[in-house]
């Protein structure tokens, strides 16, 4: 079987590669090889130079030698992206060879190269994602060849081009760390600049430092596993007719919303070419959407639906009453309760392309996953919703209310083993993933359900509120954890979506 290659790919009347897109200039240069950022900005950037829209191509900067780089050399920095998932309720399956990558360096090996990049004039942009410790302020020789982190080696580079170009204030770059942090591009900036001070540069190229770039917040939201398994790349490269090394799986879903002005959406012609590609001054909206209904969703959904006995986000989406309760915990609870401005028609159009994305049969999401630090994330994620939905609507949340039961059921630890609590659920035992583990196993053991319910409720340490002060919600969640003690997840889920037909021995 050939080989993804530059001849192999612009060959014959239907080129996977239009030949011209190899010929494009270098415009950004990119820290990291990673997954994340081959499946959405470079996706993004070819989609754009497919349409005329960039023009330009991405150097890549990999902190280290081996690893994927010989394969990005041997298969000219091409790679596919086999995208599955499900839009607006429709299957997609879409295969793409992408040729932004128009070459990978080793920054341990050829810095002198990465800083050479420095010169190009044509260089606009600088796209990163380093992992979330990336981005920290550590002692740095910004003169080492090369510097030790990602913020010395970025601002060695950018030194380089401020002589360069003798300090043309024009020259300055557009930088959009995709790390997934809060205010990722404002981290960044401030440790490029305590960074400049700790190395002794001159004030002249920390005003340009400051003046003449743009470090802006971004956040990014599509999952992408990555390498399929062996025979899901067998079976692909079957149907493709090549062997592809780096060939690399997404969803359909994207989403890159970055903070800008209009000098930084001009730049980044790729807007465009997306609509999952948003560049505005604010871009708090997306944030919130994403912390509040997808992530809020997973967390008040995943104890209900594994304690029900579905394993997978899409195996519980298939099953028509937990499909409802979660279709209608995010759009008639959770959408009401975010503590930001938001359109009812924004807020429903994600909210419909979050059940999309929990349908995809391509991505196996366990729901015992999601239970991981299950108390920080309740209390992060959906205390905040909570108290503005009283605060707006001045009534109780019903599906919150029975997600929140099921929270405080699946906390209910009945051994210990090596330091590890465990609960027990359809005959089978199920680890407690949590640093409040013994909190919760001593609650449980010495409280009535309803008792328990106030107790934790009350607990200002946990929610930084004190939840028994939302009229009827105590009483509330005590009605749902009852109902789940007595009749099961599955038949407490249908009575309050009102299918009684469902019968209370499936729970």
């Amino acid at each position: 079987m050939l080989a993804l290659s530059a001849p192999m790919a612009t060959a014959g009347p239907a080129p996977l590669v239009p030949p011209a897109l190899l010929e494009l200039p270098e415009k950004v240069l990119q820290f990291g090889t990673g997954v994340l950022l081959r499946g959405l900005p470079d996706y993004l950037i070819d989609k754009a130079n497919r349409q005329g829209l960039f023009n330009g191509r991405v150097v890549v900067v990999k902190s280290t030698d081996g690893g994927d780089i010989d394969a990005f050399r041997r298969q000219d920095g091409l790679y596919t992206l086999s995208i599955r998932g499900v839009e607006d309720g429709r299957p997609v399956a879409d295969d793409v060879v992408c040729a932004a990558i128009s070459r990978v360096l080793s920054a341990k090996s050829q810095w002198a190269e990465v800083l050479a990049c420095a010169a190009n004039p044509a260089l606009t942009v600088v796209v990163s994602n380093t992992t979330e410790v990336g981005i920290q302020l550590v002692p740095d020789d910004i003169s080492q060849s090369p510097p030790t982190s990602f913020p010395g080696k970025l601002l060695a580079f950018l030194l380089a081009r401020y002589q360069a170009f003798g300090g043309d204030k024009s020259k300055g770059l557009v930088i959009v760390p995709t790390e997934l942090i809060p205010d990722n591009g404002t981290k960044l900036e401030g440790i490029l600049l305590e960074q400049a001070h700790r190395n002794g540069l001159d004030a002249e190229f920390i005003d340009w430092l400051e003046t003449a770039n743009q470090v802006c917040n971004s956040l990014v939201d599509r999952i992408v596993p990555g390498r399929p398994d062996q025979a899901a790349q067998t079976a692909l490269e079957a149907t493709l007719g090549y062997h592809d090394e780096l060939l690399t799986s997404s969803e359909v879903y994207t989403l890159w919303a970055i903070e800008g002005d209009e000098r930084v959406k001009q730049v980044l012609g790729f807007e465009a070419a997306d609509a999952g590609v948003i560049v505005q001054p604010d871009i708090n909206l997306f944030r919130e959407l994403k912390l509040r209904l997808l992530n809020g969703t997973h967390t008040l959904s995943c104890g209900l639906a594994f304690l029900a006995g579905f394993p997978t986000v899409r195996e519980g989406m298939d099953d028509a009453n937990l499909a409802g309760f979660i279709h209608n915990l995010m759009l008639a609870d959770l959408l009401p309760g975010i503590p930001y401005a938001v359109s009812e028609k924004v807020g429903q159009r994600f909210g419909m392309q979050v059940l999309d994305r929990f349908r995809n049969p391509a991505i196996e999401h366990r729901w015992l996953a999601i239970t991981l630090n299950y108390t920080a994330k309740m209390q992060m994620r959906n205390v905040p919703t909570l108290l503005h939905y009283y605060r707006q609507l001045h009534a109780v949340p019903h599906y919150l209310a029975l997600g929140f039961a099921a929270y405080l059921l699946f906390m209910r630890g009945t051994r210990q083993e090596g330091g590890q609590w465990f609960g027990e659920a359809n005959g089978e035992s199920y680890p407690i993933q949590d640093e409040k583990a013994a909190y919760f196993a001593d609650l449980w053991q010495r409280l009535a359900p309803a008792e328990l319910v106030r107790t934790v409720l009350h607990n200002q340490a946990l929610w930084g509120h004190d939840l028994l002060t939302l009229p009827g919600f105590a009483d509330c969640v005590a009605h749902y954890l009852e109902q789940l003690l007595e009749q099961g997840p599955r038949a407490t889920i249908a009575r309050l979506l009102n299918r009684e037909s469902l019968a209370v021995g499936n729970g």
